[in-house]
């Protein structure tokens, strides 16, 4: 029988999640992206070859949304966007974690906090990826009617468009300031 765990963390719990956010960033400045995206790539292999509850799972696995992005070329992040995301990944290139991850069952628990936190932070660039993968997707079905702009064309229109909505909702929220957080695990 399933069993639902829901926990609230508190303006003080959050503060402390991030601050160990911020401190990896100031660590990760020193390392290349590569060495970032390495250590993410290497956690979500560690996360496949282990028995993890399926809750935990399922966070972690959002990590190769931001993986992707960093890699696609045709989304080509650039600037403060691309640093956004690429500093996100920031904790998995951590030494040690907060709950070693050779823990049964709960070890990768502080991961996937970490990548909740983080997505929800990254939330309009995460939004805005996914929309521009099902925009080519979409667009690679009607290739083959000559009427249509090229491929580059359509993808280049719609990356514009999503990056102006990604970062006109970024804009917003900070304007709104979140309230309190909570965890559905």
């Amino acid at each position: 029988m399933p069993l639902k765990l829901t926990f609230e963390l508190s303006d003080a719990d959050l503060e402390h999640f991030r601050a160990i956010i911020r401190e990896a960033r100031v660590r990760a400045k020193k390392h290349p992206e590569k060495d970032l995206v390495s250590s993410a790539r290497q956690l979500l292999e560690r996360v496949r070859q282990s028995e993890v509850p399926e809750f935990i799972r399922k966070r972690l696995v959002t990590l190769e949304a931001l993986i992707a992005m960093l890699e696609d070329a045709e989304w080509d992040l650039q600037g403060e966007d691309r640093e956004r995301v690429t500093s996100a990944m920031a904790y998995f290139a951590e030494p040690l974690d907060l709950i070693p991850d050779a823990v049964p069952g709960l070890g990768f628990l502080d991961d996937a906090v970490m990548v909740e936190l983080i997505v929800r932070e990254l939330r309009h660039e995460v939004e805005a990826y996914l929309d521009f993968c099902s925009f080519r997707e979409a667009e690679e079905r009607r290739r083959g009617q000559e009427s249509q702009p090229t491929r580059e064309q359509w993808i280049a229109a719609r990356r514009r468009q999503l990056f102006l909505r990604m970062r006109r909702r970024r804009q917003e929220r900070r304007a709104r300031h979140s309230s309190p957080a909570r965890l559905d695990l």
